[in-house]
């Protein structure tokens, strides 16, 4: 006859067994399976992942796992998410763009005088959503050249991004322009350089405008990243990752040390968010998300 004790021992372990099948089809990743309890991190890197990347895995899926793997955030949400997100217990650490007939998104946008009246209804309505929500940050585009010079287009941009710094001051919601590459992504994209992206913080003069430094972006179009980050970490106020060549895992595979950057960007003081923007290779798309998560938690 079984005794007690075994047969309590039995039944538990059927039990651990059911669940873990259960969680594992939850989140469709072994990896996060595994990650019941949420990871512990070291707590100097507000850690955040881009959604589009992960066009695959369900919203409510990748707020579960990734809040377990230990995010803090998910960046570039529309508003329409943002109940998704709290609900989850994390945060917007980036609002995405808004778009007003064909307007606001990366190759049409701030450097023309003839979007801004547009761009100022699209976003007024947008830093207002971000702020009713309690999110400090939404993303924001130079446009294309177009033929544009850089220093017209440097003064375009100030012009019509002038005109929203009175409302974002007040709702304290900070406009981050994205620095892109030019070179294999975003051709003709016109903040694709550092120096064009600080020269136009400084025209602004708010503390409510900053950059959005793409570590793969910017690698592509600058290198010298580590440098870079502690000369300029005063006109940054959102980091994104990468892996270069391709934007893939950021891992072995790529040329950067993550590592040592994210040390970098810790020894500035910064306290915002860096969120990982690399499109997963592999088929466990949420198993690459947590690798970067550790590498980046120095």
């Amino acid at each position: 006859m079984q005794s007690p004790i075994s047969r309590r021992s039995a039944i538990f372990k059927a039990a651990t067994a059911v669940t873990a099948v259960a969680v594992t089809a939850k989140f469709s990743s072994r990896a996060a399976a595994e990650e019941v309890v949420a990871t512990k991190l070291k707590g100097r890197i507000n850690h955040s992942a881009c959604k589009w990347c992960y066009k695959t895995v369900p919203l409510e899926d990748l707020c579960a796992a990734g809040k377990a793997m230990g995010l803090v955030a998910l960046d570039l949400i529309d508003p329409k998410d943002f109940p998704v997100i709290k609900q989850h217990g994390l945060t917007v650490s980036m609002v995405n763009f808004p778009v007003i007939d064909g307007l606001g998104g990366i190759g049409k946008a701030f450097n023309r005088v003839e979007h801004h009246d547009k761009l100022a209804q699209a976003y007024e309505q947008r830093i207002k959503e971000a702020a009713d929500n309690g999110y400090e940050r939404v993303i924001c585009f130079s446009g294309n050249r177009a033929g544009l010079s850089d220093e017209q287009g440097l003064e375009n941009c100030a012009l019509g991004l002038k005109r929203l710094m009175p409302l974002a001051e007040k709702l304290k919601v900070t406009l981050c322009m994205e620095l892109l590459n030019s070179k294999r992504n975003h051709k003709d994209y016109q903040c694709d350089h550092v120096a064009w992206g600080v020269e136009l913080v400084k025209r602004i003069g708010s503390e409510r405008f900053k950059l959005l430094y793409d570590i793969y972006h910017m690698q592509i179009m600058d290198g010298d990243v580590c440098d870079t980050i502690k000369e300029n970490n005063q006109y940054f106020g959102h980091y994104h990752t990468g892996g270069v060549p391709g934007r893939a895992e950021i891992d072995e595979t790529q040329e950067l040390h993550w590592p040592r950057i994210m040390q970098a960007i810790v020894d500035t003081g910064f306290k915002g968010y860096v969120a990982q923007e690399f499109i997963p290779k592999r088929a466990d798309k949420l198993a690459s998300l947590k690798q970067a998560i550790q590498i980046c938690d120095v």
